[in-house]
């Protein structure tokens, strides 16, 4: 986990600087996510960055877990001012941590799915953790089209200027989700090329 963090420890202060590309397709991934959310619902973000989806979310559920496995961006994270009662930061691994079958409300992963070394294990278990009826909630670039930049990627990675990336397509993407169990309920993606935006249910 240790090499994974290394590039995003890097950037994390430029990465905490730079702004919302699309505050508008932004506050609608808001209001669809919230629209699953009550007062009972526990939730856990992994890949929460430097937390600010997590904050505004916080206040609409029960408890709220935000994770990251790079502890500048959860250092900043919880430097940005009074963290709530009822929402934690802990620098951790989603596919590492150990969490009970049926636990969960919602779980979130927000440009993610992408970096994740194993994107099918990375559903699978969020399948596994959440509760019938829960929600899986994802917003992911699918880079499938872009082959140029997969060719990059190797000199990338031994240059320290690129992560690990996977390459898949929007419906590969999809596909991946029903495997795993899910039903699909929200799909949108605001433009071509723009991050594909989905909320999968378990269903129960």
């Amino acid at each position: 986990m240790a090499d994974r963090a290394a590039f995003w420890n890097r950037i994390a202060e430029k990465y905490a600087a730079s702004p919302i590309s699309d505050e508008a397709a932004y506050q609608r991934k808001l209001a669809l996510t919230r629209a699953r959310m009550t007062p009972e619902t526990e939730a856990l973000e992994f890949g929460c960055g430097t937390g600010g989806t997590a904050r505004l979310h916080a206040p609409h559920v029960r408890s709220y877990r935000a994770t990251d496995f790079s502890p500048a961006m959860i250092e900043i994270a919880k430097g940005k001012g009074p963290v709530p009662d009822n929402l934690t930061f802990e620098v951790a691994c989603f596919d590492d941590m150990p969490l009970d079958v049926d636990s969960l409300d919602m779980v979130l992963g927000l440009s993610i799915l992408h970096l994740v070394p194993d994107p099918d294990a990375t559903i699978a278990k969020a399948f596994r953790v959440l509760r019938p009826g829960g929600y899986f909630v994802t917003s992911t670039a699918c880079l499938g089209h872009m082959w140029p930049l997969k060719l990059l990627v190797p000199l990338g990675k031994a240059l320290g200027r690129l992560p690990h990336l996977c390459f898949f397509s929007a419906d590969a993407l999809r596909d991946k989700m029903r495997r795993a169990g899910f039903e699909i309920e929200e799909d949108w993606q605001p433009k071509k090329g723009a991050a594909l935006f989905l909320i999968a249910k378990k269903p129960g």
